[in-house]
């Protein structure tokens, strides 16, 4: 049984050596600027300011951004808003783990010239990446693995489709810059929380005579590109066909993210991906570009998606959104942050607690790469402590689907 809180958990910093946080700003970090560094064929200017945010990274502390790569200001004020004044002239390593891994990235942006006048303006940093990801080999096994699904009943197929969405989440790009190993292959351990008959009470499958219902709205709040982001793609083009959502909104990021977040420009290449491969994956491409294209899927880019800030501070319109969805799924292990906010939470903490503000049901599809975990039950963190597996919590090894209607 899951404890409730008797009050927030302290916030998380990257401030302890040997910690997982600490191992990301101190480590992650500048082997992603190097990455991007060496992906493209940038100037002197472009390299210089990467070379300067490498240093930043090692003993530097939070500046703000540079006007020069926010003409319109709208960008400063949003980050302003967002604790910008509180947090700079700070160490990364000692303001919150959540806010200064955002602000890397869009520091990054900024370096790499993503938004100010310039040949990489609009250019995301991070497409090789993504593409190569995208044109492995992995992807053509697992689309022509959909080619058998035909062959199984509904439920299973429906189970099959949500699992493959779930485990997607290991195809991480930033995860796997630091333990490449650890993201391969698909997910075998058996999940530490499964509200999946939860969620399908929610999305229902219609029953045959059954009189018409409400509208059923999913909103999907999306993680990854590339092999993630194909397996979500298909489980809403499935939960569309099998008539248990009539209409579904994909939220992705504005701009590039977190190395592999996904943005509208993923949603088109996954989306492209799917029709090319031939087979039952081209039939579902081929359904989503038809709910594309009639409005019964769209696509939302929210600039909060980029935000510091945990999603108990999410702006009113954003509230309107998922007060309006029957449900929001929410996708990968920066999501499950932001929705239970990034503490350190004992992990028998009540996830239906923590996410109470919320407004209306969500759910929560996440591989564990990161310390912060809600609502497991005392047993199976007793066995998971008990196991030997230090990092169950950061290894991408384990997985959970939770649910509050």
């Amino acid at each position: 049984m899951s404890d409730t809180p008797s009050a927030p958990a302290p916030v998380i910093l990257g401030n302890e050596p040997g910690s997982f946080p600490h191992g990301v700003l101190a480590e992650r970090h500048p082997a992603i600027v190097r990455q991007v560094r060496d992906a493209f064929p940038l100037g002197p200017e472009r390299r210089r300011a990467l070379d300067a945010l490498l240093a930043s990274c090692a003993d530097g502390v939070v500046e703000p951004l540079p006007a020069d790569a926010d003409p319109t200001g709208r960008d400063r004020d949003r980050w302003a808003r967002w604790g910008m004044d509180a947090y700079a002239g700070r160490s990364w390593y000692e303001v919150p783990w959540l806010w200064a891994e955002s602000h890397f990235y869009r520091r990054l942006l900024d370096a790499f010239g993503h938004f100010g006048p310039g040949p990489w303006q609009g250019v995301d940093p991070f497409r090789p990446a993504k593409l190569a990801e995208l044109d492995a080999p992995e992807t053509d096994e697992e689309l022509a693995a959909l080619d058998g699904l035909d062959a199984l009943p509904a439920e299973e197929r429906t189970r099959a489709l949500l699992h493959g969405s779930l485990w997607g989440n290991r195809a991480d790009l930033g995860f796997r810059l630091s333990d490449p190993g650890a993201a391969a292959g698909g997910g075998t351990e058996p999940l530490v929380a499964d509200d999946s008959a939860t969620l399908w009470s929610l999305l229902p499958a219609p029953a045959a005579g059954a009189p018409r219902r409400e509208p059923v709205t999913l909103c999907l709040v999306a993680d990854n590109a590339g092999r993630e982001l194909v397996p979500d793609l298909l489980l809403v083009a499935h939960l569309l066909a099998e008539g248990r959502v009539d209409r579904a909104v994909l939220h992705v990021k504005p701009y590039p993210y977190y190395v592999s977040d996904a943005t509208p420009a993923d949603v088109l290449d996954a989306l492209r991906r799917l029709v090319a491969a031939g087979g039952t994956a081209a039939g579902y491409g081929e359904r989503l570009w038809t709910a594309l294209t009639d409005g019964r899927v769209t696509v939302r880019a929210h600039p909060f998606s980029c935000a510091p800030l945990p999603y108990a501070d999410m702006p009113g319109d954003l509230r309107e959104d998922f007060a309006a969805a029957t449900v929001t799924v929410l996708k990968g292990d920066l999501n499950y942050r932001r929705l239970v906010g990034d503490r350190w939470w004992s992990p028998t903490t009540s996830f239906a607690d923590v996410t109470a503000y919320f407004p209306g049901p969500v759910a929560a599809l996440r591989t564990l790469k990161s310390d912060v975990v809600t609502g497991l039950d005392a047993g199976t963190v007793s066995a998971l402590e008990a196991s030997g597996e230090r990092r169950w919590r950061t290894s991408g090894t384990h997985a959970l689907i939770q649910v509050r209607r």
